[in-house]
């Protein structure tokens, strides 16, 4: 497998023709667990994020995916500096802002914004919109033409609000106003990048459109960065150019789009994809491949040795539990399209002929259902 490796992790950017933005590399974020009385000590550490390498590209937009607790939301709070890492670079137009100090970065904040997962805990529920959304202008001391109050309503309307709801309370607005509101607060400073933490997970899906839609707007007519985490593999898809997928504080694959979401070769990933529901259609065989996992993500406490998917791996063989794989390019793969994996699968997303079922208990369960009897036509008698 060595033969076909090309193109080493640090390699990973945008498009050749995009300035990089934003890159990350080897970012860890470990915290500590402490135990022992009545003097307590270090113990062991919780391994959120483990040496990731990750790049965003001006005005680019890359989705993150994975399952909870793979370190997904740690990494968008370490990149905002909400968090302080444990090692590793952030670098931001080139400047290393991994450890710098409140005054070093207080130019970079308003250039750095968030949107945060549940929009009703976001929001502070004793100012008015008004206030929320103004604050960010004050800290920084931006006084925008016309005055901050024209400023807020210009951004109400351009979020789809109506800015006479400058004086209302957040608990007066559904869902996904108040999300609506917390991507206002976020434009308020004109961001360049925006890290967007599960920013429709908690919203209806209809609620879930408008609020992709109104992001990809921003987006088009502002230039503004994206790194859009989610769970949906249906919104990172309609949203972002360029896709990581992490596992346990590890990213496994990465590539633009297409080569995601049709030609993916790590296990993980094909696991991923094949777990998105389709609905049927009359008359259409389904060409999808299956593949239930067992178990769930180890804990980060102690995670695998080596190749951290081997516990739930279909392909894994004594090779992965000794040597951990690097993030490479794969032969035939595109330029960028990088894959952490020894044993990688074929680059396709089209059924099997056999179905992968690790779960022992549910494949005893499909073993012993067998053909189901056609239910009797009561029309007829």
């Amino acid at each position: 497998m060595s033969d076909n490796l090309t193109l080493p992790a640090q390699q990973s950017a945008p498009d050749a023709s995009t300035e990089t933005l934003l890159k990350v590399e080897g970012l860890t974020k470990h915290f500590p667990i402490y135990g022992g009385f009545p003097i307590k000590r270090k113990v062991g550490a919780v391994q959120a994020v483990d040496g990731i390498d990750l790049s965003v590209g001006v005005g680019e937009s890359v989705g993150l995916v994975g399952e909870s607790g793979c370190g997904k939301s740690t990494t968008g709070r370490l990149i905002t500096r909400l968090l302080e890492p444990t090692g590793g670079k952030i670098l931001y137009q080139d400047q290393d802002i991994t450890h710098a100090s409140r005054k070093q970065l207080a130019p970079v904040r308003s250039e750095i914004q968030m949107i945060f997962q549940d929009p009703y805990s976001s929001l502070n529920p004793r100012q008015t919109v008004g206030t929320i959304i103004k604050s960010p202008m004050e800290v920084n001391g931006i006084n925008p033409a016309g005055g901050r109050e024209k400023r807020v309503r210009e951004l109400l309307e351009l979020v789809g609000l109506n800015p006479e709801h400058y004086n209302r309370f957040p608990h007066e607005f559904s869902g996904g106003q108040r999300q609506r509101i917390g991507v206002a607060r976020a434009l308020a400073l004109k961001p360049k990048l925006i890290v967007a933490d599960e920013p429709v997970s908690a919203l209806d899906v209809s609620i879930q459109a408008q609020v992709v839609n109104l992001l990809q707007k921003v987006q088009e007519e502002m230039g503004i960065a994206f790194l859009f985490i989610a769970h949906d593999l249906a919104v990172v898809r309609h949203f972002s150019q360029r896709v990581a997928v992490m596992y346990l504080g590890k990213i496994v694959e990465v590539g633009d789009r297409d080569s995601i979401y049709n030609r993916p070769t790590h296990p993980y990933t094909h696991a991923l994809l094949s777990a998105v529901p389709e609905v049927p259609v009359e008359g259409m065989e389904e060409n999808k491949e299956r593949i239930r996992l067992a178990g769930d993500v180890p804990s980060p406490i102690a995670p695998p040795s080596g190749c951290r998917f081997r516990t739930r791996c279909w392909k894994a063989q004594d090779r992965c539990a000794t040597e951990e794989p690097p993030l490479v390019q794969i032969s035939g793969n595109r330029a960028g399209h990088l894959t952490a994996c020894h044993f990688p699968e074929e680059p396709s997303t089209e059924a099997r002929a056999e179905d992968i079922v690790l779960d022992p208990a549910l494949a005893a369960l499909e073993d012993s259902e067998g053909p189901q009897d056609t239910p009797k036509d009561l029309t007829k008698d």
